[in-house]
């Protein structure tokens, strides 16, 4: 007998692209780090590195879509979420901009005593 759910969310499965996009960063970033040294087989450990990466990010991608597609999970209220997220980052950035540009404005019209009073 199939029990239905009481809540409007949706409680995802246990999923391999989480480790399995770790290990791809893992190879990218030493496989890069091999090969702006000249290690031998840098190259290659950097090419399959984001190869993997890709793999996981296509096979991710495809699965959330057939969770919310074929199999119906996201209601309105798992429709929130990433909206929100999406939202929120964006805001975050607009906020990390202005503070950016306002601390560039203000070190260059008003430079400070420890470094010499130029810009």
């Amino acid at each position: 007998m199939i029990e239905s759910q009481r809540h409007s969310y949706h409680l995802v499965d246990p999923s391999p692209w989480p480790i399995s996009g770790s290990l791809g960063a893992l190879a990218t970033t030493v496989g890069g780090v091999m090969y702006m040294h000249s290690f031998q087989g840098g190259a290659t450990l950097l090419s399959l590195g984001l190869i993997f990466l890709l793999y996981t990010m296509f096979v991710w991608w495809r699965d959330v879509l057939r969770e919310s597609t074929l199999e119906g999970h996201h209601t309105k209220a798992v429709q929130l979420g990433p909206r929100y997220g999406s939202i929120l980052f964006i805001v975050s950035e607009v906020m990390f901009l202005f503070a950016f540009f306002w601390a560039s404005s203000h070190s260059s019209l008003a430079p400070t005593v420890e470094i010499g009073g130029i810009w």
